[in-house]
């Protein structure tokens, strides 16, 4: 069942935390709908189009950036006539992001010089020196208490934690590496996972006061980590590594349990390969109705299934070039399933595929291989569903019970950039280059 298509921009859609409205950008406008009849509730004008976009923990406040501006706005769902504007003047804005009180705002500047902490209750401004320009050089404790910050000071790498309440410095600590490239507390925020740039494979691992608990190194002289998950009970760290294996440490002795390799060959018999396949729908000449004349695309759509390859069977590889900078190859996406039972993963130069691995047993489960390189896939935040899409007009469904493909039925072209799961797990938020759709679920099917 899917909803009526909206207008978005820059894919800036996001549900509200207590999962009662939608935020929607259209260029320099912000549109709050309520989730369940998607009437606009709030509309608001900001003064350029907005790059990003994001929630407050609350949901009562929204933030809106303009990086070109250097601008932020931010806008209160319980006094709409209530506004504060940011103003980063000359020094420039490449990041804003909130606090987890909801009350404080982190604009980072341009070139990194320094983050400004902005206090919305007391109007109060402070500055933090040194922020590393990395992937994910800023991380906050899930109880919103900590946040860790990568830091660069005289060609050294630095962490410091700060308490989130008064922003004072609680521990600052010189890391172990030779150009941090992030950093991500474990869900239950006892232990901070630090790990090194591509070019050399390091990863540290640290307790709340600075101490150096553990490091880990799979090899040397290659290309190294690409992507770090926690499991959602902080018991394994996973890495993705250029090598295209995932290995799993665990939270004891932060020694690898296990490593899961991602060949071209499937011969596993324990594990199911479903394959796309595709065929254009066949419509004889008395089946044609004034509904699809009109709607069109459903009459020339090609439809999708799932099928069950018999084993072994070759998984379809692209070679990359090894000689230009950031290549197609290795681990870059992992994702585990709410109840920790299941772990996603995409090897990027087997862009067609998407590995599933049961972390009970430790094994290979499912190979789901499309005809389109797989764009984004995520896990029903209450049940074991994966969904994924790969730029087409349909919406791919995982779970143990097996695959299913879905046609988005909308009028024109829909093709699915993107997808996020409603926080109820009841609803699939699909985004196209400039518009949106909900596909509801049916709560009662685990499928």
């Amino acid at each position: 069942n899917f909803s009526e298509v909206l207008k978005q921009s820059n894919q800036l859609s996001k549900v509200s935390p207590d999962g009662k409205y939608m935020a929607t950008c259209v260029q320099y406008r912000l549109m709050v709908r309520d989730i369940n009849t998607l009437q606009i509730v709030h509309l608001y004008s900001c003064m350029d189009q907005v790059m990003h976009m994001e929630w407050s923990a609350d949901s009562l406040f929204i933030l809106c950036a303009m990086y070109k501006r250097g601008l932020v706005q931010v806008w209160s769902l319980e006094q709409p006539d209530w506004h504060c504007k940011i103003d980063e003047g000359s020094i420039g804005l490449v990041s804003s992001r909130w606090s987890p009180d909801g009350r404080h705002i982190l604009n980072t500047t341009e070139f990194h010089l320094r983050i400004t902490v902005w206090s919305l209750c007391t109007k109060s401004v402070s500055y933090i020196k040194y922020p590393k320009a990395c992937q994910k050089g800023m991380d906050f404790t899930s109880d919103g208490r900590y946040m860790a910050l990568a830091e660069r000071r005289e060609c050294k790498d630095y962490i410091s934690v700060f308490v989130c309440d008064d922003w004072h410095l609680l521990r600052h600590f010189e890391s172990e590496t030779q150009d941090l490239a992030g950093l991500e507390w474990s869900p239950n925020g006892c232990v901070l996972a630090v790990w090194d740039s591509c070019l050399e494979y390091k990863m540290l691992l640290y307790s709340l006061d600075g101490r150096l608990l553990s490091s880990y190194s799979a090899y040397e002289w290659s290309l190294g980590i690409k992507s770090v998950t926690w499991s959602p009970s902080s018991q394994f760290l996973v890495i993705g590594s250029y090598d295209e294996k995932v290995r799993i440490l665990n939270h004891i002795t932060w020694k690898k349990i296990t490593e899961f390799e991602h060949p071209g060959t499937i011969s596993n018999s324990k594990a199911v390969v479903f394959k796309e396949m595709e065929k254009s729908a066949v419509v004889g000449r008395d089946d044609l109705s004034i509904h699809q004349l009109t709607v069109g695309n459903s009459l020339f759509s090609t439809q999708s299934k799932y099928e069950i390859t018999q084993l072994p069977t070759q998984v379809p590889v692209i070679k990359p070039d090894l000689d230009r900078a950031n290549p197609k190859i290795g681990i870059s996406a992992m994702a585990f399933s709410a109840d920790n039972r299941y772990l996603a993963t995409k090897n990027d130069n087997m862009p067609q595929s998407l590995w599933v691995w049961d972390m009970q047993r430790l094994s290979l489960l499912a190979v789901l291989e499309q005809t389109a390189p797989v764009r984004c896939f995520n896990w029903d935040p209450c049940r074991p569903r994966l969904a994924l899409c790969t730029g087409n007009t349909r919406v791919y469904l995982w779970s143990p019970a097996g695959c299913v493909s879905v046609n988005v039925p909308v009028e024109g072209s829909f093709q699915v950039q993107s997808l996020f799961w409603h926080c109820s797990g009841n609803s699939l938020i699909l985004l196209s280059k400039e518009q949106l759709c909900l596909c509801y679920m049916d709560s009662d099917d685990k499928k």
